[in-house]
């Protein structure tokens, strides 16, 4: 078991992804299961910016 909390479905609000990181889907799978809303992928490779429809956390795409 993994001594590192997780976080809630609405902890952080603005999140920078990576491109190794896609494809994006919300919640991350560092949010705790219990508060966790389904899972929705988001295209963000095409758009740069995604806005999850269940939780309003604002995904940024970081190109590196």
């Amino acid at each position: 078991m993994s001594k590192t909390p997780k976080k809630t479905a609405r902890a952080d609000k603005r999140h920078i992804v990576h491109r190794h990181e896609l494809p994006l889907s919300c919640p991350t799978p560092q949010v705790a299961l219990w508060s966790a809303h389904p899972k929705v992928y988001l295209p963000i490779e095409t758009t740069g910016t995604e806005v999850c429809p269940y939780c309003s956390t604002r995904f940024v795409l970081h190109d590196d």
